[in-house]
């Protein structure tokens, strides 16, 4: 396709327009570009905002699996112009980093419409007003639902769900245990506080959206929230008290423990359902201050961020208060208020997700267009990243993009930690202390290690036996080991991980 055919490229992503003020748009891109944009850009940014990969732009518009192109003239223009744009608006620097982070990053400088600003929907996301008739006399609410930087309307029978930015769980593969054994917990054994743990890409948030699929009914109330930008908790409660209370008048507390007992008065009141996504982006570590010079390590203890405490408070008192709903959490590491709180007959609970079996790996793969792969082929990808959903994804995505699918090109590379993979494990691996690093390795370097007591012995460096029991511990709350009968065990993709950090030492 060249840019002699407009016509037809208008036609692309068309449904971009019934969200985003377009006109508007192309002219304040227009403005940072220095000159209008092409048909080309109109129809790249079209399809971003509609929420497509650059990868799933090149299938649509080029029926290509190669999104090279399209990724040229995203870098080297759309990008630029749009950070450009919103950095002259809000006088700092803004960095688009990713193509998912577009749709939020002008959704923020308001060019996304309002709910009122179209003829088939109502009052904005959240608040839930007036909306059409149903067949049955019903009000039917259109929430506008944003799903990984895709945007759906869809029509609900109440104003009473708010699902935020979750994920899309069409196509979902495993976890049927997990489903069962959640859904007893929040249901039948009406559990207050749950906790999903896992490492990145693990599938925590796909897994809770389809949960709460599955129970909606059970609740007044479902209401999803991300904290991946790390929003204050004042901003969180006070956006879920009026959903919860939206007849009450509720005055402006004075303090964040008076807007705590607020909600938890919501959740007495009304049987409402929370999940409060990616909790580990307001959780933090003082790794920074370990070092392996000092006669003793330092621990890198799990804790919140400068200005996040009152998260705790939230957890302790939502799992000590008695009320009639559920908060849903998920993280990579384990909130220190956990522990405490926690048991297996207690209303507070915690699972650690393993990996996907090798049957669903495959489906993924399948998914992924991989119809043709031996099945020792699948079985290997699935046994290399542990059943990993994320990275699963993305080695197929590269090995389409960088080997044209050819599977035995990139068994050659002997290489499975790369790309976007590494830059996952990266993000963990700087949250830990030495100490906590120096165990890491030398369980890759060590893999039939049986014990703590032949690690605390074995180990060099020697270490003082208290900190090398406090750190495996560590490493457990942040879903980087666990420990069996049988010894240690450690993802695959860590042991890799850490074995080149060895190598690159030496």
């Amino acid at each position: 396709m060249t840019e002699a055919e407009p016509d037809k490229i208008e036609e692309e992503f068309i449904e971009a327009k019934n969200n985003w003020e377009l006109e508007r748009l192309y002219v304040d891109l227009a403005s940072s570009k220095g000159k209008a944009l092409t048909p080309v850009e109109k129809k790249f940014l079209r399809g971003l905002l509609c929420g497509f990969s650059p990868g799933e732009i090149a299938n649509i518009v080029y029926k290509s699996r190669s999104s090279s192109t399209v990724r040229v003239y995203l870098s080297n223009g759309l990008y630029k112009y749009i950070e450009e744009m919103l950095s002259q608006e809000a006088g700092n620097s803004t960095k688009v980093k990713t193509w998912s982070r577009v749709t939020r990053l002008l959704e923020e400088a308001g060019y996304k419409k309002e709910r009122g600003s179209r003829g088939d929907s109502g009052s904005p996301l959240g608040i839930g007003g007036k909306g059409e008739q149903g067949s049955g006399g019903e009000e039917l609410t259109s929430v506008i639902v944003q799903r990984e930087g895709s945007i759906f309307n869809t029509m609900i029978l109440s104003n009473r769900e708010d699902w935020g930015e979750a994920s899309d769980v069409n196509i979902f593969h495993g976890r049927k245990t997990e489903l069962s054994q959640i859904q007893d917990w929040i249901v039948e054994e009406r559990c207050r506080l749950i906790v999903l743990l896992g490492m990145g890409g693990i599938g925590k948030t796909a897994f809770c959206v389809k949960l709460a699929e599955q129970i909606k009914d059970k609740f007044e109330y479902v209401i999803w929230r991300s904290l991946r930008l790390a929003p204050p908790l004042g901003v969180i409660v006070n956006q879920l008290i009026p959903i919860l209370s939206p007849n009450l008048e509720i005055k402006s507390p004075d303090t964040i423990e008076s807007s705590i007992s607020q909600l938890i008065a919501c959740l007495r009141s009304s049987r409402c359902l929370i999940i409060l996504d990616n909790f580990d982006s307001i959780l933090d570590s003082d790794a920074n201050r370990a070092s392996l010079t000092e006669a003793e390590y330092v621990l890198s203890q799990i804790r919140y961020r400068q200005n996040y405490e009152a998260y705790g408070d939230l957890i302790r008192r939502i799992g000590d208060s008695q009320h009639q709903s559920c908060l849903l959490i998920t993280s990579r590491e384990k909130p220190p208020e956990i522990s405490v709180l926690e048991g297996e007959i207690l209303p507070v609970r915690c699972l650690k997700f393993t990996g996907l079996s090798d049957t669903d790996s495959v489906e993924i793969l399948k998914a992924k267009g991989f119809t043709n792969l031996k099945e020792e082929e699948c079985r290997l990808i699935s046994k290399w990243y542990a059943g990993n959903p994320l990275f699963i994804k993305l080695v197929a995505t590269a090995i389409q993009e960088l080997f044209c699918g050819n599977f035995s090109e990139f068994l050659e590379q002997d290489m499975t930690v790369f790309g976007d993979i590494r830059a996952i494990l990266d993000q963990q691996f700087n949250r830990l202390s030495n100490l906590e690093k120096l165990i890491m390795s030398y369980l890759a370097l060590n893999p039939n290690l049986l014990s703590i007591n032949k690690l605390q012995k074995e180990i060099f460096p020697m270490v003082s036996p208290r900190l090398i029991l406090e750190a495996v511990e560590l490493l457990q709350r942040r879903s980087l080991i666990d420990i069996q009968s049988s010894g240690f065990s450690q993802n695959p993709v860590w042991i890799e991980y850490f074995t080149e950090q060895g190598k690159s030492k030496k």
